[in-house]
């Protein structure tokens, strides 16, 4: 009796010192924080989002299948930078759906506001905007059988603002993922959203690295490759603790060529959501909970390296709240608190104030609380998705427009590569033109920039007509996936691209080049072709 007496009393102490030494506190049933320290979390969240943008930001994909060697520079002025990248203002659209339309915004919601934003967008992103204005509708957008991009990063680095709602809710999370990232990705590139979603959530109550990124992990399907990459660098981590090179080689030697996007496939550049996913883990493992360290080794890594280090120190400042990051990274933040993130109506005091809301409201759909200054949340067991993973199978073959494998009739045009990303490629400008490309495999995705003065072409496979190609895009959308196709008998098999007389009514004389990128060009129904990309069963 006694000794139960001691217990109870020594378990009651416990929490109290805990809850008021932290501001936080844990029983099997709950999680309590109170709402200061959440806010200071929040803050810490989208704090460290910022740092970690602007730190990595000059050497974003600097460093394709290779580790970053140079020296990184930071000034705390650098904090100012996040206001204009893509890693930030995108996930505000859907922040403003949500503030506008509730928890329950079905995805059709998210789509049409995605659909008329006019920042500058790329991969997936760019390749749902297209799709949405074609009048694709989501969850379709998002998916493979429209947008080859389908597993790129692109929701990865927008499910922050999710992860920051949602603190000890991992299955709130996961419902919000799937519903939204399907606007944009499908698959493990839906699943990335989960994983970072869901290592924010348990960060706002954990410390300890591993088991955050062990939460992240429980948060995605099993027999996804993205979970599976992520447990290879957990398991790697485990067995070498002490050098993240050689775990970065590991990754590389595995996985670096399979990225099926367009720009990516058979190239060092990589955009997949998985492989990045893994340079986030890295960094957060062998950082072992430095903030500095962290975001430095998943900049190191390579590839996306401002999406890395944002989403990497973003879970890191959330674990520790605004209050505890030093002078040197948010020690300007005052500075730039009430300006406006680029294309929104966010700033950063709006935002903080936006997601405490969203909290509270994801808090009381769980059957959790605020009472007396402090959050009472249901602890939740995450159950992901039923796995619904894709791959059009390992690239194999580039074939460019002068591989032997093409033939051409009719009045093409060969351009030379030009100024930034303008690729060398055969050009049309009128109907009639034919391209003609034997191949090998089982998917194959044409390359060649879409552009706001964009033609269009009928396509053949194996002399059966099966559709079309519009190649306009609507300005700022930077797309180079022209058409593809997969899940074909693998073997040999003919492309025929047919240019038509005719181009999208929304097409207009001169091409404006999304951000400087491709070619300028003053002459309608443009139509070019700069390579294939061909895929075999994995």
């Amino acid at each position: 009796m006694n000794a139960a007496r001691f217990t109870f009393a020594s378990l009651f102490c416990c929490l109290a010192l805990m809850l008021g030494a932290t501001g936080i506190a844990q029983s099997r049933e709950s999680r309590e924080i109170e709402l200061s320290v959440l806010k200071d979390k929040v803050q810490g969240g989208m704090a460290g989002q910022m740092v970690g943008v602007g730190y990595g930001g000059p050497t974003e994909f600097r460093a394709c299948a290779e580790i970053y060697e140079k020296d990184i520079k930071w000034q705390p002025s650098m904090i100012a930078d996040a206001l204009a990248q893509d890693d930030l203002y995108v996930e505000m659209t859907f922040t403003e759906v949500m503030d506008k339309y509730g928890l329950d915004a079905p995805i059709e919601r998210y789509g049409e506001a995605f659909k008329d934003t006019k920042y500058l967008l790329f991969h997936a992103n760019a390749a749902a905007r297209r799709w949405l204005n074609n009048g694709v509708k989501p969850p379709m957008s998002g998916h493979p059988k429209y947008n080859l991009h389908a597993i790129d990063i692109d929701f990865q680095i927008e499910a922050d603002f999710i992860g920051l709602m949602c603190p000890g809710m991992p299955q709130t999370a996961i419902d919000l993922c799937d519903r939204i990232g399907r606007v944009m990705n499908h698959g493990d590139g839906v699943y990335g959203g989960m994983f970072v979603a869901g290592m924010y959530a348990e960060a706002y109550f954990e410390t300890d690295v591993e088991k955050v990124v062990e939460a992240g992990v429980a948060c995605m399907p099993k027999g996804s490759k993205y979970r599976a990459i992520i447990e290879d660098v957990i398991a790697f981590h485990a067995a070498v603790p002490d050098d993240w090179r050689a775990c970065w080689r590991f990754v590389y030697e595995k996985y670096e060529y399979q990225d099926p996007c367009p720009e990516g496939s058979l190239t060092p550049f990589n955009i997949d959501a998985s492989i990045n996913g893994a340079y986030i883990a890295i960094g957060l493992l062998y950082g072992d909970g430095d903030f500095e360290k962290t975001m430095e080794i998943s900049t190191r890594c390579g590839q996306d390296s401002d999406c890395n280090p944002a989403n990497a120190v973003g879970i890191l400042g959330a674990m520790y709240g605004l209050g505890k990051l030093e002078d040197r990274w948010v020690g300007q933040l005052d500075k730039v608190v009430d300006k406006n993130f680029v294309h929104t109506n966010y700033s950063f005091n709006s935002f903080i104030e936006s997601t405490m809301k969203r909290i509270q409201d994801a808090v009381k759909r769980a059957g959790g609380e605020v009472r007396d200054g402090r959050v009472h949340i249901p602890v939740q067991h995450p159950v992901p998705p039923a796995l619904d993973e894709w791959s059009p199978g390992v690239p194999v073959a580039s074939l460019q427009y002068d591989d032997d494998a093409w033939t051409w009739s009719g009045d093409w045009e060969e351009e030379e590569k030009g100024g930034y990303a303008a690729l060398a490629a055969m050009v049309s400008h009128s109907g009639g033109n034919v391209a003609t490309l034997e191949f090998s495999g089982s998917a194959i995705s044409l390359v060649g920039y879409c552009t706001t003065n964009g033609g269009m072409a009928e396509v053949f496979i194996d002399g059966k007509r099966v559709g079309e190609i519009n190649a306009y895009i609507v300005p700022g959308t930077f797309e180079q996936d022209l058409w593809h196709a997969y899940d074909l008998e693998n073997g040999p098999h003919t492309v025929r691209i047919v240019t038509l007389d005719k181009a999208d009514p929304r097409s207009i004389d001169s091409c404006r080049p999304a951000g400087g990128m491709g070619r300028a060009d003053d002459r309608p129904k443009r139509f070019e072709i700069h390579r294939a990309v061909v895929f075999r069963p994995e």
